[in-house]
């Protein structure tokens, strides 16, 4: 059933539709670094004004030059580590698009009685964003502590996430919130499986920015192969 849904998911990467989301996720993504950036020069600039005083150097006018420069190194190494999570984050907001071309083109019969608002989408990705930084950082103790069994443990907790994120939003266009959240614990293992396989090419640069959609497409067909074979 898992391998099922990845198939036809992969099959249908190729969707235009698909493209336009990774395209949007990208370019918001790096608009937000970006911006992120320039807000971090905008406050140097406003907290150094001309220049600043230094313990037995005085008055120094290149200081805040030293600053700017320092920023751009530390926010390209911050986007190494942030990209991924939030564009995951940014991509999650326009994944119902991504679940609709999914039945569109499998099951047409299947229209979605619970369409997710954009407010919503939006706070619930940004509330995936923050939990799977904050699961992630605090990963990193048990990756000092365990060491071999960090790959492990970066797989079996980002699983649980990816499946729980993505799960819900196939599920809730049809059930709901509360109906999602039933049926996902109904199928906890199934889905806990299938995020673990999504987990597997975070790993991988540039093939991990379509994970989110990716995922969705899977746990789309693995609700519909749930609802039709709910035993399996």
């Amino acid at each position: 059933m898992i391998v099922s849904s990845m198939l036809k998911a992969l099959g249908q990467m190729g969707d235009p539709r698909f493209r336009s989301v990774l395209m949007r996720g990208i370019g918001l993504t790096i608009a937000l670094l970006i911006g992120a950036y320039a807000l971090l020069l905008w406050l140097i600039e406003w907290t150094l004004g001309d220049g600043a005083t230094l313990p037995l150097v005085g008055e120094v006018s290149w200081f805040g030059d030293l600053l700017s420069i320092g920023s751009l190194f530390v926010m390209l190494l911050l986007s190494v580590f942030l990209m991924i999570p939030v564009a995951s984050a940014i991509t999650s907001l326009f994944l119902d698009e991504v679940a609709t071309a999914v039945e569109d083109a499998h099951y047409p019969r299947a229209t979605a009685t619970s369409p997710v608002p954009f407010w919503d989408a939006l706070r619930d990705s940004v509330n995936f964003l923050g939990v799977l930084i904050g699961a992630n950082l605090l990963a990193v103790l048990l990756y000092v502590m365990l060491p071999p069994a960090a790959p492990f443990i970066f797989i079996a907790m980002n699983g649980f996430l990816l499946g729980r994120e993505y799960f819900t939003i196939a599920a809730s266009r049809h059930l709901g919130r509360a109906g999602a959240k039933d049926m996902r614990a109904q199928h906890s293992r199934t889905i806990w499986i299938a995020g673990c396989l999504m987990a597997i090419p975070l790993t991988i640069p540039i093939l991990n920015l379509v994970i989110p959609i990716f995922g969705a497409a899977t746990f789309t067909h693995l609700y519909h192969q749930l609802t039709r074979h709910p035993q399996r």
